[in-house]
């Protein structure tokens, strides 16, 4: 039977009913594990009683906060499977993820109910809708407000092995978004690792930059401080009040994308300021580069621990390293294109490298699995890893391989692992430029050109002359750093030189400027290299 991490949380707040267990850094909102349970209980019998039942799929689309913290318990206590989308990925798919999960209800703030009646061909199967916010009556009554009894608590539902405890959507950087479908066990077996391979206690303080990360404090039983900061605009976060909260509050972990940390880190640096009460920094969601290591951990106490755990959406984590070893031993191999070092599989979790292959893969053919060194397909199993997409069995049969009465997930990057059981990470599969004279991976060949010091980041793509073309013509395309005092043709002719010196980048001989990457708005480092390939095709080859 698996765990509902409702279950956990409940047995925290009757532990330390009076312990603070959220903070909100805007408002200054504080409430106790026991309140927050009480007020998740008071949801939940609110919702019981307007029809809400256990496997009613709903929407929630409220902002981080105080209230969301205590929706998403409510709904787990009911068993009510939730959908969590990034508004951050554009209307247009954000409409369509809606539409291809058919929720039964909506749970939301005012613009998102206003939102549902602009587009009611979208929200077709949605049979209720609950407001979280003041819209003077015109769109509901403010659940907030509502005056809901606390003090009864609510029973727990009990999941089976198959129960479904949310779905979240990927981000759609490499095609339209799909939402994962996680059952309760996932979320336990999160817990686990965030517990036991972190080191996660109740006496730790949280200041997630993921919403949905403050659920696994609040099981843990520590407290989150939600950060004053648009969660879905992460460069554009206000490195004043983030540290803010952070030193105000005492908080000890954080786990955030990168594009925060690149911002706070520099900002620490030019302002002298060491967060010495942080204890662990967790990153990901997107490749760091070593400068930022180098600045997170010369911005924390020096005994703090900086971690780059690296996953997906379907899975997540699955493999982690500390920024000691990636500093001190490994970007060293990464400068000279051997791809970057991500760690060792986490505690249940297997790592294999099998052939690049297409289409779906029905078995593990033990014919496709590669050697030690060898790039291929990264492909993963553990109780982390996800079954399945929703609604969505083409995707579901490309992305899973059955293996006995297990199944491994095509994690749709490639790498290889070294003699030391090490995973190294070379790119996205879709983004290898296969030409006449063999395969090119993105990560090693872009690491020889980003070490030259006017060079901000690359992006290799293949461009092909006409449809009829079998292989690419590989290029890279610079990116200088902003406000560089170089000529266009110096920059390239010098960056000509540097990747001529290297074997992986040796045979490129194409290199174009562009002054500014389209790049994902969830964690501002994942580049668009599909449109990027499309702008150099028309600039090699204009219509």
């Amino acid at each position: 039977m698996a765990t509902n991490i409702a279950d956990t949380f409940v047995g925290n707040a009757l532990q330390y009913p009076n312990r603070t267990g959220i903070i909100e850094a805007k408002s200054g909102k504080k409430i106790s594990f026991g309140g927050l349970n009480g007020k998740a209980d008071a949801y939940a019998h609110f919702f019981a009683a307007n029809g809400m039942r256990p496997g009613d799929i709903v929407i929630l689309m409220v902002r981080p906060s105080l209230e969301f913290v205590c929706l998403t318990l409510a709904l787990f206590k009911l068993g009510t499977p939730i959908v969590l989308i990034d508004p951050g990925m554009g209307y247009k798919n954000l409409l369509r993820c809606i539409e291809r999960v058919e929720p039964k209800i909506l749970v939301g703030v005012p613009k998102a109910i206003l939102f549902s009646k602009l587009f009611p061909k979208v929200f077709r199967s949605v049979q209720k809708k609950f407001c979280c916010g003041r819209s003077f009556g015109l769109l509901g009554q403010d659940i907030t407000k509502s005056k809901i009894e606390e003090s009864i608590p609510y029973k727990v539902y009990q999941p089976s092995d198959t129960d479904l405890a949310a779905i979240i959507f990927t981000t759609g950087s490499t095609g339209p978004p799909k939402g994962v479908r996680y059952e309760h066990s996932i979320f336990s077996a999160q817990l686990r690792l965030v517990k036991e391979y972190y080191g996660i206690t109740p006496d730790d303080i949280d200041q997630p930059a993921f919403p949905l990360f403050a659920l696994f404090s609040a099981a843990i039983g520590a407290c989150s401080v939600i950060p004053d900061m648009d969660s879905t605009r992460p460069a554009k976060v206000d490195p004043l009040r983030f540290i803010g909260s952070i030193e105000k509050y005492g908080v000890t972990y954080s786990f955030g994308s990168p594009a925060i940390w690149n911002v706070v880190s520099n900002y620490c640096l030019k302002n002298d300021i060491t967060l010495l009460g942080l204890k662990k920094v967790l990153m990901a969601g997107a490749p760091v580069h070593y400068d930022l290591l180098q600045r997170v951990q010369a911005s924390v106490h020096p005994e703090a621990q900086v971690f780059t755990p690296y996953g997906a959406t379907e899975s997540l984590p699955i493999v982690s390293i500390e920024c000691r070893e990636i500093l001190e031993e490994t970007w060293q191999q990464s400068k000279q294109g051997m791809g970057t070092c991500v760690g060792r599989p986490l505690p249940g979790i297997e790592i294999r490298i099998m052939k690049i292959s297409k289409g779906d893969v029905g078995f593990l053919d033990p014919e496709l699995l590669l050697s030690i060194g060898e790039i291929g397909e990264i492909i993963v199993r553990g109780d982390v890893v996800t079954k399945a997409y929703h609604n969505n069995d083409n995707e579901t049969n490309l992305a899973k391989i059955a293996d006995g009465n297990g199944f491994w997930h095509r994690m749709g990057d490639v790498g290889y692992v070294d003699e030391r059981q090490r995973l190294w990470f070379c790119g996205r599969k879709a983004h290898r430029v296969i030409t006449a004279s063999g395969t090119l991976y993105s990560i090693p060949c872009e690491a020889i050109v980003n070490e030259h010091p006017a060079v901000y980041r690359s992006a290799l793509v293949g461009i092909r002359q006409n449809d009829k073309d079998l292989y690419e013509l590989p290029a890279l395309i610079v990116e200088p750093h902003k406000n560089i005092q170089i000529k266009e043709k110096d920059l390239l002719d010098e960056v000509r030189v540097l990747a001529g010196k290297n074997v992986q980048t040796e045979k490129i001989d194409r290199f174009i400027l562009h002054p500014d990457f389209p790049v994902d708005i969830r964690h501002n480092a994942k580049i668009f290299r599909e449109k990027l390939a499309l702008w150099a095709q028309n600039k090699v080859y204009p219509n």
